[in-house]
């Protein structure tokens, strides 16, 4: 079992950045894979990125791909989202999320844990 609880959301100018934080507890999520996903209200959940249970591979959705960067620090039990270069449309409910797969997933079917979410508000 894992449970995930996020941090670090809130408001931001446009252009801004924020970090948000993901504090896992359980024994297995030095071997888990972790991603991160918004969701706007009526909308699907989107993928915005993931990092491997090593961190050695990283994955990112085409809209944040060199604003956003995924890291985790296996020994504080903790996957970061550092955003940059923050826009409006960036603004939604951030999930963090881990798998029991192998394999890192980009599809939020396929993550098996889910914490509560924050809010990341992006003002024009």
């Amino acid at each position: 079992q894992v449970q995930l609880v996020e941090s670090g959301g809130g408001l931001v100018q446009a252009g801004g950045s924020l970090r948000l934080s993901c504090a896992a507890s359980g024994r297995t999520f030095s071997s888990a894979g972790m991603g991160w996903f918004r969701q706007a209200p009526g909308k699907e959940r989107e993928f915005v990125a993931a990092i491997s249970w090593s961190g050695t591979n990283t994955y990112y959705a085409d809209s944040v791909k060199g604003r956003f960067t995924i890291s985790r620090d296996n020994a504080k039990n903790t996957v970061y989202l550092q955003m940059s270069s923050l826009k409006p449309e960036d603004t939604d409910v951030y999930y963090c999320a881990a798998t029991k797969r192998t394999y890192t997933p980009r599809v939020a079917s396929q993550y098996d844990y889910w914490g509560q979410g924050t809010q990341v508000t992006v003002s024009s």
